[in-house]
C-alpha cells in the first residue's frame, strides 16, 4: 500500500451503511476523520469520487489525525455503495482463452468487448450474500481485478488512461454459465441472464487508492472454492491491458467518477471441468496488495 497505508471501507453499523477509512486493522467513521481536516459532508465512500483528486489529499492528510473515538466495528458490505456503472471485460486472459478452447491465442486475433451488470442489485459485500441465480445448473466463479474512476474519460489515450483510476479492489464476477448460452438464437449467447443476476458481482473487502498499486499489470490473483485452490494467476497475462481497457471503453461511453471496470479472469474456472458451485459453498478472492473477499452461496431468492 503507499506509505499512509489506508484503504477504505463500507461497514453496516446500526443497520446502516458507514464509509470507514480502515488503518491498522481499525475502522474510522469518514465523516468526523474528514471534516477533522476541512472536508465536511461527506459521509459515504461514493461521495469521495466526486472530487477524488481532493478526496485522497484529504484522506493522506486525515491519517495522520484519526481519532480513536471514531473506531466503528460492523459487518463489511461492499466498499462502495453504488458504482454509476459496471463495465466486465471478456476473456482477458490469454490462459483463460486457452482452458474455454483457443490455446495459442493471439492479442491481434483477438477483440477487447464488454458486459456489464447492474450496480444497485448485482453488487454484495462478503459473507452470506451471494445467492444462486433462478434456475441455473452451472453457477461458475471469476476472480477478477477491479478499479474505480476517479476522473471523468472520454476517449482518452492509453498513454493517459490510468491516471483516471482512483482505487481498486477485488471482485468476482459469478455466472450462469447455462443461462449465457442461447444456442437457439441468431446471437448465441445471452449476456444478460448468464452475467446479470442479483448478488453475483461481490466486492471488497476494501478498496485500495491506486497510487498504493505502483504497478496493476503485475500483481497476483487467487481464488479458492471450500479451500480448494483453483485460480492462480498474474495480471501479465491480460491480453488487454487495464490502459487498453479504459481506452477502449471511454471510446464507446463516457466513465465518471464511480464507475467500476472488472478486468478479466485468469484459468482456473469452473466450466471447462464442469465442475460448479452449489448452495453452501464457500468462494475465497485474493489479491496480492489489496486483500481477500469471502462470500459463501446462499438458495435462489
Amino acid at each position: 500500500m503507499a506509505g499512509s497505508g489506508w484503504s477504505l471501507a463500507t461497514l453496516e453499523v446500526g443497520g446502516k451503511p458507514i464509509g470507514c477509512i480502515s488503518l491498522g486493522g481499525q475502522h474510522y467513521r469518514l465523516g468526523p476523520s474528514l471534516a477533522r481536516v476541512g472536508l465536511a459532508g461527506v459521509e459515504s465512500v461514493a461521495a469521495l469520487f466526486e472530487d477524488w483528486e481532493s478526496a485522497q489529499k484529504a484522506l493522506d492528510a486525515a491519517v495522520a489525525k484519526l481519532d480513536p473515538a471514531d473506531i466503528v466495528t460492523g459487518g463489511r458490505l461492499a466498499p462502495l455503495l453504488y458504482p454509476g456503472k459496471i463495465l466486465c471485460a471478456g476473456a482477458n486472459y490469454f490462459d483463460h482463452l486457452a482452458e474455454m478452447g483457443m490455446p495459442g491465442a493471439k492479442k491481434e486475433d483477438q477483440r477487447l468487448f464488454f458486459f456489464m451488470k447492474p450496480p444497485r442489485n448485482a453488487v454484495v459485500g462478503e459473507g452470506a450474500t451471494v445467492h444462486m441465480p433462478i434456475g441455473t445448473k452451472a453457477f461458475d466463479w471469476e476472480i477478477e481485478l477491479a478499479l474505480v474512476i476517479g476522473k471523468r474519460a472520454r476517449n482518452v489515450s492509453v498513454e493517459t488512461a490510468l491516471s483516471h483510476v482512483a482505487a481498486y479492489s477485488v471482485a468476482i464476477d459469478f455466472s450462469a454459465r447455462d443461462h449465457n448460452r442461447a444456442p437457439e438464437t441468431f446471437y448465441k449467447l445471452d449476456w444478460v441472464a448468464g452475467k446479470a443476476n442479483d448478488t453475483c458481482c461481490p466486492i471488497g473487502p476494501c478498496l485500495v487508492p491506486a497510487s498504493a498499486i505502483p504497478n496493476p499489470q503485475d500483481i497476483g490473483l487467487k481464488l479458492w472454492v471450500n479451500g480448494e485452490l483453483k485460480q492462480n494467476g498474474r495480471s501479465t497475462d491480460m491480453i488487454f491491458t487495464i490502459a487498453e481497457q479504459i481506452a477502449t471503453a471511454s471510446r464507446i461511453m463516457t466513465l465518471d467518477p464511480g464507475d467500476v471496470l472488472l478486468t478479466g479472469t485468469p484459468a482456473g474456472v469452473g466450466v471447462p471441468k464442469q465442475t460448479f458451485l452449489s448452495v453452501g459453498d464457500t468462494v475465497d478472492a485474493e489479491i496480492e496488495g489489496i486483500g481477500r473477499l469471502s462470500v459463501t452461496i446462499q438458495p435462489s431468492r
